[in-house]
């Protein structure tokens, strides 16, 4: 898949001197779901509002579809649709006003049934003709995911599009963004649900301290940094692990009733068979064994924490 968006030694220092970005480099894949994770002031909102031209960057360059966000602005800021964190509309404007004034912003053509549907598809039809200051927080968040999607975008960003949602709201947006995919939009979000980045995305980058630590295909990212651990159930439990069994790493639980390895599924040889025997061997007896794969929670956090 060629890149819909080339990010190139990107920074970001405010007048304040705070660095908000560190030299990211990233190519963000057409037709992809792309989950960006990090926690609270990790550059993620920096980083997305310099791509849609909201912010300007210290250093490096963007492109979009191949053009130069600054030099061709008009060009690349069309392919793009925002949905913000921030509850950002007018008060006494109609969500049929809101959404039609959106798609003229960028140039299109009226297109009723276009936005019939889509209001439809977020429930908000019925909504048409209300002010937006009668509309709950959460009928407020489907106006901004309308508005962003108004102009038929190429590429959707969604920062953080589901804090402080119902789950009703988030089930519905979740199979809108997948429906999107299907249709060859490019998703790229920010959530600190990484259960549902888990669930949704292709590739996950996780960014802290303004720094891309890194950037994979979830299920690859997961192989390499998810640990797979073998949970041992002893029938009695036992003071120490015996020296017989050292070169395993064992790790003995609290109370001593059970043992706990960590090994690498992709080895062909894992060592379990080995310490099972090893056990009979010094007479330790099992009651109940369990294995348990890293989330990629885990794997944000222990990044993160490293970092």
């Amino acid at each position: 898949m060629p890149a819909i968006v080339e990010i190139s030694g990107l920074s970001k220092v405010y007048q304040s001197g705070h660095q908000a970005l560190s030299t990211i480099d990233l190519e963000i894949e057409e037709g992809e779901i792309l989950a960006l994770l990090g926690p609270n002031g990790a550059g993620k909102t920096t980083l997305i509002s310099i791509i849609c031209g909201i912010v300007s960057a210290s250093t490096g360059s963007v492109k979009v579809s191949g053009k130069d966000i600054v030099e061709d602005y008009r060009f690349t800021r069309e392919l793009i649709g925002l949905v913000p964190q921030e509850l950002t509309l007018s008060a006494f404007d109609t969500v049929w006003n809101t959404v039609n004034f959106s798609r003229g912003l960028f140039g299109k053509k009226p297109d009723a049934a276009y936005l019939e549907q889509l209001l439809k598809d977020l429930s908000l039809w019925d909504k048409k003709n209300s002010e937006l200051r009668e509309l709950s927080g959460g009928m407020k968040r489907r106006v901004l995911i309308a508005k962003a999607l108004s102009h038929e975008p190429r590429i959707l960003f969604l920062d953080e599009p589901t804090a402080g949602v119902d789950v009703e709201l988030r089930q519905d947006m979740w199979k809108m963004v997948q429906q999107l995919n299907d249709n060859g939009v490019t998703i790229i979000l920010t959530t600190h649900y990484i259960e549902e980045a888990e669930e949704i995305a292709d590739r996950v980058g996780i960014i802290s301290a303004g720094k891309l630590l890194l950037v994979d295909e979830k299920k690859i990212l997961m192989q390499k940094l998810g640990k797979k651990q073998l949970f041992i159930e002893l029938k009695q439990t036992v003071d120490q692990i015996p020296e017989a069994l050292g070169v395993y790493n064992l790790e003995l639980s609290e109370d001593g009733s059970r043992l706990t390895y960590t090994y690498d599924p992709d080895l062909e040889r894992t060592g379990i068979t080995a310490l099972l025997q090893s056990l009979t061997e010094v007479g330790i007896s099992l009651r109940d064994l369990k294995t348990s794969q890293s989330s990629l929670e885990e794997i944000f956090v222990r990044l993160v924490n490293k970092k």
